[in-house]
């Protein structure tokens, strides 16, 4: 996979960094917990500190495009952030005792 940040800004009030990026991919298209591990390896981070804002892709073209935001600390992170971004691209559960 191709990765590039195309813009990259901070944000002093949320203590936060603010990127956009594109990512050219050769296979499938990848799930959202794959664009964020990409992000978390390259900029050599902990998962726990970004959110996906965004994920798009065009349809006949092998290239996402997005946006995340990059906490200084998971505090902050709980503290600004919406709930059901923080879980989007999570796996779900497991039902108990079902089948």
């Amino acid at each position: 996979m191709d990765f590039k940040i195309t813009s990259d800004r901070r944000n002093e009030l949320l203590k936060r960094r603010e990127i956009e990026f594109t990512l050219g991919y050769d296979k499938a298209t990848p799930s959202r917990s794959e664009v964020m591990g990409k992000v978390s390896a390259i900029l050599n981070l902990n998962e726990k500190t970004v959110v996906l804002e965004q994920v798009r892709s065009r349809f006949g073209t092998r290239v996402v495009t997005g946006s995340a935001r990059i906490y200084d600390d998971e505090e902050s992170r709980v503290k600004t952030e919406r709930g059901y971004l923080s879980e989007r691209g999570k796996p779900k559960a497991a039902p108990e005792g079902g089948t």
